[in-house]
């Protein structure tokens, strides 16, 4: 389960989360809010900007139904075809470029998803670092046969699939020539209810296609993100807008610029309260170590020749001066070897 390797980063477990702030179509096919959502992914510290990459006509019929929220969000489809809103959020070749050349002066990684064979091949023209492949591709074994003749690493997302999808996918990307792969658990809803984010799928698509994991998230709030950090995913994904209330499909979904920068923060101190596993005392507890731990202290005065009995010891913080108490019973029964006035820390150089 290595992961993804790319020129400068590692995606996969040992490394930090690779957080993928997800632009989508939120710039609604204008090239200024595209850039835009360049510089707000930048400024929040991401690690890489996702937008889509489609030709409409290529990926859908001009009478295909919308789906619920897009109704809910942008009309019916009398009032405007799912078709129609799609050709409104195409990004040109030039648009493209435009945005790649914004990611390398705030250096943040371009990413883009991929709809159909053409937007494959532009997007390979444009040397992308890997092919991020969308949920509802994720059953379109000729569709992944295709990206993984490119040659470039893949990331998978999984909403609404079954695990035996997931495994036929896994197997037809591996099959292609592709091993830098990795799946993201994903719930195919927009907002999707937290109770069905069932992260626990991530740990089972790990085991069972042994791959690095990661997770899209849909869900409202932060609670899924920080979840998600502590359960081991390798990368994460979320929306983001420059207005909720902007026109378009996506925008409600979506955290606003101070959100994603505030949640981008909460996942890497998420990050830093894992640790490395190895139990140990921490540089901040050093000093209270000796302060708060109890030592052996002299319960009266005691004479040289003493042999040590249990009432003669008593066990309080003192300043880390004297025996630990885990010590205690190898104290008891040895002979002081001078004199300990009531009180005083009891040394291991005091006794015999």
């Amino acid at each position: 389960m290595s992961g993804i390797r790319l020129k400068n980063h590692t995606i996969g477990p040992g490394h930090p989360l690779f957080f993928i702030a997800e632009a989508g179509v939120n710039h609604n096919g204008d090239l200024g809010m595209a850039l835009r959502l360049v510089d707000i992914a930048a400024d929040a510290g991401a690690d890489a900007v996702k937008f889509q990459t489609f030709r409409a006509e290529s990926l859908i019929t001009r009478t295909a139904p919308k789906a619920p929220y897009h109704t809910e969000t942008t009309g019916s489809d009398e009032e405007q075809s799912w078709f129609d809103l799609l050709k409104t959020q195409e990004l040109t070749p030039a648009m493209h470029e435009a945005i790649i050349d914004r990611c390398k002066a705030r250096e943040i990684l371009f990413l883009s998803t991929p709809y159909d064979n053409e937007s494959v091949d532009l997007l390979d023209e444009l040397d992308v670092a890997l092919f991020k492949v969308a949920s509802t591709d994720a059953n379109n074994i000729p569709f992944l046969e295709y990206l993984a003749s490119k040659g470039r690493p893949i990331i998978l997302s999984t909403a609404m699939c079954t695990l035996d999808e997931v495994i036929a996918s896994t197997n037809a990307i591996r099959d292609a020539g592709v091993d830098d792969l990795l799946i993201m658990q994903c719930t195919g809803s927009y907002p999707a209810p937290i109770a069905e984010a069932n992260l626990r799928a991530m740990k089972t698509i790990a085991e069972t296609c042994q791959t690095a994991i990661g997770y899209s998230d849909h869900t409202p709030g932060n609670e899924a993100a920080i979840a998600a950090t502590a359960m081991g995913a390798c990368a994460y994904e979320k929306h983001f807008t420059l207005d909720r209330t902007l026109p378009g499909p996506d925008h409600r979904a979506s955290l606003e610029p101070d959100e994603l920068a505030a949640l981008v923060a909460t996942v890497r101190r998420t990050e830093a309260a894992l640790g490395d596993g190895v139990k140990q005392v921490m540089p901040c507890e050093v000093i209270n170590r000796g302060r708060l731990r109890k030592t052996l202290l002299a319960s009266r005065d005691i004479p040289a020749g003493t042999v040590l009995k249990p009432d003669d010891v008593q066990i309080k913080r003192a300043g880390g001066l004297g025996i630990s108490p885990d010590r205690y019973h190898d104290t008891i029964g040895r002979i002081t070897n001078k004199a300990l006035a009531k009180g005083a820390p009891i040394y291991l150089e005091d006794v015999e």
